[in-house]
């Protein structure tokens, strides 16, 4: 049998090439590929700039697309606060770090702390229940028959 004569990677990267991929290993092609398309994406843009159209030409690439969306990056103010500073519990004081259990009342507390009845919670769980058995369960009535 003979044996197939391997040739090295074009870019002398130490891997075997194939035909295929014009005698680039895998990983030389497939940035070989990557950086054919960003040359498109960067000469479609500057094409559209000169031809005075500030949005960008979508190129449509079967890789991995990232959308970033202005919205959802910016704060608008109404979220809460972040709380700055070491995790504490509002009962005890103790540093809860990574592992502390934030509370339906907008607290954070220890393990021992986390139940409604060891803290003294304000949040109101039988109105919430009530709210929320109310939503999932609207009441249907039938429109009232005339009568003869």
């Amino acid at each position: 049998m003979e044996q197939q004569q391997r040739e090295l990677c074009a870019n002398n990267c130490g891997f075997f090439g194939n035909a295929a991929t014009m005698n680039l290993c895998s990983k030389c092609h497939k940035d070989l590929a990557l950086k054919q398309q960003g040359d498109k994406l960067v000469s479609s843009r500057i094409g559209s700039i000169l031809d005075g159209n500030n949005e960008p030409a979508s190129v449509e690439s079967p890789s991995i697309t990232a959308e970033v969306n202005p919205a959802s990056s910016l704060s608008t103010g109404c979220d809460k606060e972040v709380k700055k500073g070491p995790n504490k519990c509002t009962t005890c004081k103790k540093r809860v770090g990574l592992i502390g259990f934030t509370c339906r009342c907008g607290h954070l507390f220890c393990a021992v702390h986390r139940y409604s009845d060891k803290h003294d919670c304000p949040y109101n769980y039988r109105c919430a229940a009530r709210v929320a058995i109310a939503k999932a369960n609207p009441v249907v009535k039938a429109n009232k028959l005339d009568k003869i």
